[in-house]
């Protein structure tokens, strides 16, 4: 079996689809621009950095979408979607998905950032499979919390596996695999596959990767 992940902000798309959201409800009068803004920018800040604690950043991020009933936030994210996210969606990174997906290859994208901001940005891919940090639902509404191992670091391997074992598969069965990522907090994944691809990497990604005689490849 050959696997494709993907990385989602800054690898696919030229921008942070997380940041991007927060910065729409902001605009939207849903959020207090005077709190929240810089509380947005710090933690993006400390993603790019290394230093994010995913807990305080997701209490930060899934709150929102529990104080608003589901139809409103769909609508919201319908908008979000044309005015922030087709802009920044790249046309290399449509190509190189097209691509794997015509070789018959496995693909999933595997992202941090929460699966009611991220699953319609996957299907504008064509990616059916998506393993993203999950909201806690409860009647089809949101908690504010998060389910699970959020899809994070080290969580993106347990997320993975989990993933892999519910189609009835394991690590063993992957026979090729390949991991496209632009930032330094998927060293853990970036490591485990057999084909690691730095993307528009940031500085401490691409030292590694140069070190380590990885392809570093450009979608912008």
């Amino acid at each position: 079996m050959h696997l494709a992940l993907f990385d989602l902000d800054n690898t696919l798309l030229a921008g942070d689809s997380d940041f991007e959201w927060a910065q729409f409800l902001i605009e939207q009068n849903v959020l207090d621009r005077e709190v929240y803004e810089a509380r947005n920018q710090a933690f993006y800040d400390q993603y790019k950095a290394g230093t994010l604690d995913i807990h305080e950043f997701l209490d930060f991020q899934l709150k929102p979408l529990a104080r608003h009933a589901r139809s409103q936030l769909d609508a919201w994210r319908r908008e979000f979607m044309q005015r922030k996210i087709l802009p920044i969606v790249t046309l290399k990174g449509r190509e190189l998905v097209k691509r794997h997906l015509q070789e018959a290859d496995l693909v999933a994208i595997v992202t941090a950032t929460n699966s009611f901001v991220t699953l319609p940005i996957a299907r504008e891919f064509g990616v059916e499979h998506l393993i993203a940090t999950e909201p806690e639902q409860v009647n089809g509404e949101f908690t504010g919390k998060v389910s699970g191992t959020p899809s994070f670091r080290e969580g993106k391997i347990a997320r993975l596996d989990a993933w892999l074992a519910s189609r009835g598969f394991q690590w063993g069965d992957v026979t090729e695999s390949r991991f496209y990522s632009d930032s330094l907090n998927d060293l853990p994944l970036l490591q485990r596959v057999s084909h690691p691809v730095a993307v528009d990497p940031d500085p401490t990604l691409k030292a590694h990767a140069e070190r380590h005689g990885w392809p570093i490849i450009s979608l912008r």
